[in-house]
């Protein structure tokens, strides 16, 4: 199918199936006239692209881990091991937020935020 159609069939921009064309997530084949020709899978790819990256996957852990979810014999379990391991990284960037909070609300009515904590402004 032409670029068109896959941007059609996704939601996606043209420019966007091009971007992830050059970065190596999905591939199509030139034409004689040039065209991009996508083969229908891509569909259900670029459909588990967006997904992974609402639940917060990075493009390169995508491109990733989708060459091993490929050939995993239970996809499922493939999966849940990766949603996992994206459980510890929130977590453990959740506790670097809230130790942040912590120590941008101790700074509040300080005078100069901007100085250490406990020296005199």
């Amino acid at each position: 199918m032409r670029i068109g159609e896959l941007a059609a069939r996704t939601g996606l921009s043209r420019d966007t199936i091009r971007f992830y064309e050059k970065v190596g997530l999905v591939e199509g084949r030139r034409l004689a006239n040039g065209y991009r020709d996508f083969p229908p899978e891509a569909v259900a790819w670029l459909d588990y692209v967006r997904t992974a990256q609402t639940l917060g996957f990075s493009l390169a852990e995508i491109a990733r881990n989708g060459e091993a979810l490929r050939g995993a014999p239970d996809t499922a379990e493939a999966l849940s091991a990766l949603f996992e391991e994206k459980i510890h990284v929130v977590d453990a960037r959740m506790a670097e937020l809230a130790a942040l909070r912590a120590e941008l609300a101790a700074r509040v009515g300080t005078g100069c935020p901007l100085l250490a904590a406990g020296r005199p402004g």
